[in-house]
């Protein structure tokens, strides 16, 4: 195992250390509850965006914190979900009077310590609303999962949904757009290669010098079948055509396309992906009204990427249009 780390044991607390040096304007750390904060949290009468999950997906979801995306993130060990107490001290760090909203990716952990954290913080006078995120077209059930996996819309929904909060709107409002863009959102992903947990120090599954994986979540688990590598032209295919047709996209539709990396995939080839992912939507006729391009949700350092496709609206374009200050996305200021 080679890895820029000082021992595995404290990969998780040395990142949050670092970010903290980086980034003072933007966030502030509490390392005892092992939570990332917005530097000016809590904000006054405005909803508190909260999201998180297991570590090794950078920069989802501590780089994603700041004004208008998340309030706080609660980072958990690697591909491991945070704790009840981790969560709750979130809530309470971001409660500004104008309630909490929660964005659970659905993993089995993630959604029972975020639901218990829920009800911690509504005993405490907390007001809580929340969505899951299910999104990947792969598979129903997977080793983490009862039903779809949570994956890039999760990225997408933080930027709207944390737009929207920025302008003062009601939890009810949040909760409601939060549910619209989930709905509308459907992605998949693959895998060239695997990637290696820093605790375990081998890979998580072994692929063939000539194989792929098709349909991989992203923290390694398998996906619908094991292919021989393929040119991009038909891997994009085979992620971008299961997305369109469960997504049921018509000509004429607007989406928002994200061509996300998983950590060891260079941008070169992020955009050649993206080359034939807008060849396919314009043989169809459906409009990339906007884009992301880069590793935004990862899982280490494995090569491969995930598309995501959007179906939007003229409110869920202003709020991805709206100004957003964090460590990893960063525009309109």
């Amino acid at each position: 195992m080679k890895k820029l780390i000082n021992s595995p044991e404290t990969v998780v607390k040395e990142a949050l250390e670092g970010m903290a040096a980086m980034h003072p304007e933007l966030i502030r750390v509490d390392l005892e509850n092992q939570i990332i904060v917005r530097a000016d949290a809590p904000v006054r009468g405005k909803v508190g965006v909260v999201s998180g999950g297991g570590s090794g997906h950078e920069p989802m979801h501590g780089g994603f914190v700041g004004r208008g995306m998340l309030d706080a993130a609660c980072p958990g060990a690697i591909f491991t979900s945070p704790v009840p107490d981790q969560i709750l001290a979130a809530m309470r760090a971001v409660n500004g009077g104008a309630g909490v909203f929660q964005i659970i990716k659905n993993y089995t952990g993630d959604v029972l310590n975020f639901e218990m954290a829920a009800e911690l913080a509504q005993a405490e006078g907390i007001e809580v609303a929340s969505v899951i995120t299910n999104d990947d077209v792969a598979v129903e059930d997977s080793l983490y999962t009862a039903g779809r996996r949570g994956v890039g819309v999760t990225v997408l929904l933080e930027k709207i949904v944390g737009g929207l909060a920025e302008s003062g709107a009601s939890l009810e409002q949040v909760a409601a757009l939060a549910r619209r863009v989930n709905e509308q959102g459907r992605s998949m992903g693959m895998a060239l290669t695997s990637c290696t947990v820093p605790a375990k120090g081998t890979p998580t599954f072994e692929l063939g010098e000539d194989e792929m994986e098709i349909g991989i979540g992203i923290h390694g688990e398998p996906g619908r079948r094991r292919v021989k590598l393929a040119p991009a032209a038909d891997i994009v295919e085979m992620l971008a055509n299961p997305i369109i047709e469960d997504l049921g996209l018509k000509a004429g539709e607007r989406v928002l396309a994200f061509v996300n990396g998983m950590g060891g995939t260079p941008l070169i080839e992020l955009y050649i992906v993206a080359r034939e992912l807008a060849r396919i939507l314009k043989g169809r006729n459906i409009t990339i009204a906007r884009s992301l391009v880069g590793s935004y949700i990862t899982s280490l350092e494995m090569a491969g990427c995930s598309i995501t496709l959007l179906r939007v609206d003229d409110e869920m374009l202003r709020y991805w249009d709206a100004p957003v200050l964090t460590p990893a996305l960063r525009w309109g200021i």
